[in-house]
């Protein structure tokens, strides 16, 4: 029975050792467009119902763990194009909305943001 907890244990700590976070950079990033994302009072689109910037962040939050447990995202670039563009489920591209500003597929939006943040003040 001992032999057999260890062997779990072990088990649980190589696989828990093996994925890994984004790097902090990355982290500070996706961060960072998740607040322009509340901030400008935009909306996202999945499937085909509106959510607030809020509600956005806690999905994509999910799906970035997700996709850092298989050690996919090194960059920025990997969360908006593996985590935030599409839905997983359905393949349907993510939309955001701000304003009065017509609605953008949300990996054009995101990158936008991005280079913004990424240009010499």
């Amino acid at each position: 029975m001992k032999n057999i907890l260890l062997s779990l244990l072990l088990a649980l700590i190589a696989t828990s050792s093996s994925a890994s976070q984004a790097p902090q950079e990355t982290r500070a990033e996706i961060e960072t467009l998740f607040q322009k994302l509340q901030a400008a009072n935009c909306q996202f689109n999945r499937n085909g119902t509106w959510y607030s910037g809020v509600e956005a962040k806690v999905h994509l939050t999910k799906k970035l763990a997700y996709f850092e447990n298989k050690n996919m995202i090194k960059s920025t670039e990997d969360f908006i194009t593996q985590a935030a563009s599409l839905s997983s489920s359905s393949g349907k591209a993510y939309l955001v909305k701000c304003g009065n500003m017509p609605a953008t597929e949300s990996k054009i939006w995101l990158q936008e943001q991005l280079k913004i943040m990424r240009s010499p003040k």
